[in-house]
């Protein structure tokens, strides 16, 4: 009796206790989200979620798990909590948009893009939406269409953990400072964060073969049971900036960043500079290679969107940092705008998750256009930038340096990556042939002259075959990038010859083919004579005069003997047999010596010139045949071919005189 009175009150208490309860895990999970405290929140959530009654709250637990994922990018997981978060209804639109970037970042671009469509249509005012979609366009024809550099894992630089964010500390680039997460860092415990080890500094030297000594903890205070991360060097290398993150469980995550004096290899105690507020996160320092400017992410009042990328000026007279400018929108989107880097060129490298990309962070770059100004950044592509995290840029050359990438293959969570542009492969070759029997013409001789300020000679086979490959060694190569080639051909008893190629502008490795085919001036029996054929010398009827049409044809005939400088010629001029004999040959010698006077008047010397009329005597076509040719403008076609300016070599030993 007592016990059936008193079983009400009992079932109440029950109640009210795990109400209770799932009020302090979802208390606690949301103190430790706000914490950013992401890896320590699942499980919270996950408790709550369990206990919680309210439909719209669990599906707004279901989202926040999902947001604890993409922090600590699990992309796979956080998919999996988006999607339940939308099918239990929650009613942010920004879990679709969340839901669209986890699928882009698996690399799953049409699945992506449908999601985005879906957004779209639920928050059309957005512009992430737009972003989306147009990421996912150009991301599969990225990938389809890499850029030339190659990317590799550094495989003796990263661990199963977390390695990121190279930095150079000396000029000759042979030492390398970067983070890491791995066994034997500083501090016992985990990060709340992440759930990973605390990271800190590591230091690597590279050997003269190019490899890399196993990573060790530099020495000094930098290193703490705090998270170091993000690191630069100054222009002398004797100033190390890096990021510094404490993980204060009673207050919120707070990063600044810290300088230390470096001192051969060892560092000194760190000295924290003022940025912002101590609410204010800041981290991933840069420095121009002037000292000039100090470039850092942070979530200062006045940027453009949750991070921003922000830069200060040295001021010599105060031996100060000035006061924090935003590069604005052409750099800094309404997402995560990290990690920059500045160029010796001056152009800024960060990544960004806010500009059109193939998912998570992407690499750009922003040319310089003026004192703190820089054009739109832009998109560095496949396989610099993948469908994960790429980050932490370093430029050991111009086109040589590391990155950071999650990307699927690495060793570990974040991985550390090279990456240069190959060398463009160049050849060229081609055969020498007669001009007239298309046979080939073997120890030719072919002279090959760069704009560069290097020759090189070969010779054909017995095929006509030439060929400019590899040098000795077969490492260097006669055709090189960026260079302009001008080739002479040389055979004895025959014209000279000459063309050009050039890389100038060419993007891919190339094998050019030049062909040559070379006129014999040197008939096979002394009763022949070799005529040889150039443009048509036109004049009016019964004139010697030289048009203008004809004296481009003479141009030729000059360039001819330019290339040829041993050359003494016969210019011949033929008529047709109408008209006498005799006019005919005071006519065509006329027409030779117009044609020798133009020549003369452009510099060739007058000893290199034998002007001949022919009249009639030569006749290619006879009367005869032309008699019975059926129509009368083949009839006069073949009067045509017989009148007719040619020239031929006299002799090939002429002195070209000093000028």
């Amino acid at each position: 009796m007592k016990l059936t009175k008193l079983l009400p009150f009992l079932l109440a208490v029950i109640i009210s206790l795990g109400a209770l309860a799932q009020k302090n895990f979802t208390k606690e999970a949301d103190a430790a989200f706000e914490g950013e405290a992401y890896f320590s929140s699942i499980e919270l959530y996950k408790r709550a979620y369990a206990k919680e009654p309210s439909r719209a709250k669990k599906a707004e637990i279901l989202f926040k798990i999902a947001e604890c994922y993409r922090h600590i990018v699990d992309m796979k997981q956080a998919e999996t909590w988006y999607s339940k978060a939308i099918k239990a209804q929650f009613n942010d639109p920004v879990a679709q948009l969340h839901l669209a970037d986890a699928i882009k970042a698996q690399e799953r671009y049409d699945e992506a893009l449908a999601e985005y469509q879906k957004y779209k249509e639920l928050n059309s005012s957005d512009p992430r939406g737009d972003n989306g979609v147009k990421s996912c366009n150009l991301s599969q024809k990225w990938k389809d269409n890499p850029t030339r550099f190659e990317v590799h894992n550094e495989v003796l630089l990263n661990s199963k953990f977390y390695d990121f964010s190279p930095c150079f500390t000396d000029k000759k680039y042979k030492t390398l400072i970067f983070t890491s997460t791995r066994e034997g860092s500083t501090g016992e415990s985990s990060d709340t964060r992440t759930g990973e080890n605390y990271s800190d500094l590591y230091f690597t030297q590279r050997d003269q073969k190019g490899k890399w000594s196993v990573p060790i903890v530099i020495d000094g205070g930098v290193n703490t049971e705090h998270n170091e991360g993000s690191s630069a060097m100054n222009r002398k290398y004797n100033m190390l900036y890096f990021t510094r993150c404490i993980d204060d469980k009673e207050q919120h995550y707070a990063c600044k960043i810290w300088t230390s004096q470096k001192m051969g290899n060892t560092f000194g105690e760190p000295v924290a500079l003022n940025l912002g507020s101590d609410t204010v996160t800041v981290g991933h320092p840069s420095v121009s290679g002037d000292d000039k400017y100090l470039f850092f992410a942070a979530d200062l009042a006045g940027g453009q969107g949750s991070k921003d990328i922000w830069f200060v000026t040295w001021d010599k007279k105060a031996k100060a940092w000035g006061d924090p400018v935003n590069p604005g929108p052409n750099i800094n989107t309404r997402g995560d705008d990290l990690f920059p880097y500045v160029h010796t060129d001056g152009s800024l490298y960060f990544s960004s998750d806010g500009h059109v990309g193939m998912g998570g962070l992407d690499l750009f770059k922003a040319e310089k256009k003026g004192e703190g100004q820089w054009g739109k950044a832009q998109n560095l592509m496949s396989p610099i930038n993948s469908s994960a995290n790429d980050f932490g840029i370093v430029f050991e050359k111009e086109k040589r340096g590391y990155l950071t990438s999650n990307r699927a293959g690495g060793k570990g969570g974040d991985d550390i990556y090279s990456f240069f542009i190959p060398s463009l492969v160049f050849a060229l070759q081609g055969n020498i042939t007669n001009v007239v029997t298309g046979e080939p013409i073997e120890a030719a001789s072919i002279k090959l002259i760069g704009s560069d300020g290097s020759s090189y000679e070969s010779t054909s086979d017995a095929t006509g075959f030439y060929e400019f490959t590899t040098i000795g060694s077969k490492k260097d190569r006669y055709i090189k990038e960026n260079t302009s080639y001008q080739i002479f051909v040389t055979k004895e008893q025959h014209l000279n010859a000459k063309g050009e190629e050039t890389t100038v502008g060419v993007e891919v490795s190339t094998t050019f083919v030049h062909d040559f085919a070379l006129q014999k001036f040197v008939a096979e029996t002394p009763e022949e004579v070799v005529e040889i054929e150039f443009p048509e010398v036109q004049y009016d009827l019964a004139k010697w005069e030289l048009r203008a049409a004809s004296k481009d044809s003479l141009n030729y005939l000059y360039q001819t003997l330019i290339d040829n400088p041993t050359l003494v010629i016969e210019l011949s001029a033929h008529t047709d047999s109408r008209s006498s004999n005799k006019y005919n040959m005071n006519l065509s010698q006329k027409r030779a010596q117009s044609c020798v006077d133009y020549l003369i008047g452009k510099g060739i010397d007058s000893e290199r010139l034998l002007p001949k009329g022919y009249g009639e005597e030569r006749l290619l076509i006879l009367d005869r045949e032309i008699g019975k040719l059926p129509t009368k403008e083949e009839q006069e076609a073949a009067h045509q071919k017989n009148r007719r300016t040619v020239f031929s070599v006299i002799k090939d030993d002429y002195v070209p005189k000093e000028q």
